[in-house]
């Protein structure tokens, strides 16, 4: 679902977050959400990372995941490029602690483990998390991780071009129109007057 602005998803915040973190009892899914907050990478490649992508042959969390080319978004001249995103330390602690599989080369398997989790399979019950949340009718669908992350980094304070680099957008114009500003920063930047 999103909401009436622009079709944009809605930002949400790190108590929200861990409110819809809370609603999940699979461990796979909560990662799945843990690395769309902590990356900003759209939900689509994250469910076709391989295990490769984030641990080493030793089973400990990479520093940087990386997403594969392959697996992202193309720009509107039809170009992929790989990401990679240096890991938080809050998600390598909850990378350490997720089970891989050990029958499977990815890091989210689907029913078969030969192939990865579905996208309308995490779309669902992440809409479920949300609703049970009580964030139902917020316009949060899972693009919102991404949109959620350039905004925080953003209103810390994060330069443009760090945040740009951050999410791969090669395009400024791209990455602006994610970045939400709340009625209340604007009243204040007014005050400032």
């Amino acid at each position: 679902m999103k909401n009436n602005r622009s079709g944009q998803a809605t930002t949400f915040t790190a108590l929200e977050y861990l409110n819809i973190r809370k609603q999940y009892s699979s461990y796979k899914h909560k990662l799945l959400l843990d690395i769309g907050w902590y990356t900003g990478e759209r939900w689509g490649a994250i469910i076709q990372l391989l295990v490769a992508d984030v641990y080493t042959s030793q089973g400990k969390a990479k520093d940087y995941i990386t997403f594969r080319a392959a697996t992202r978004k193309a720009t509107p001249d039809g170009k992929r490029t790989t990401r990679q995103v240096p890991v938080n330390s809050n998600l390598k602690d909850i990378l350490n602690q997720y089970p891989v599989s050990p029958n499977s080369l990815w890091l989210f398997p689907g029913r078969n483990e030969a192939n990865h989790i579905h996208f309308r399979t995490c779309e669902y019950i992440f809409k479920k998390a949300v609703a049970n949340a009580g964030l139902g009718n917020k316009g949060i669908s899972t693009h919102s991780t991404r949109r959620s992350l350039i905004t925080n980094l953003n209103e810390k304070g994060i330069g443009i071009k760090t945040i740009q680099k951050i999410t791969g957008h090669q395009d400024i114009r791209s990455l602006i129109r994610y970045i939400d500003i709340s009625e209340d920063k604007i009243k204040g930047a007014l005050e400032q007057i």
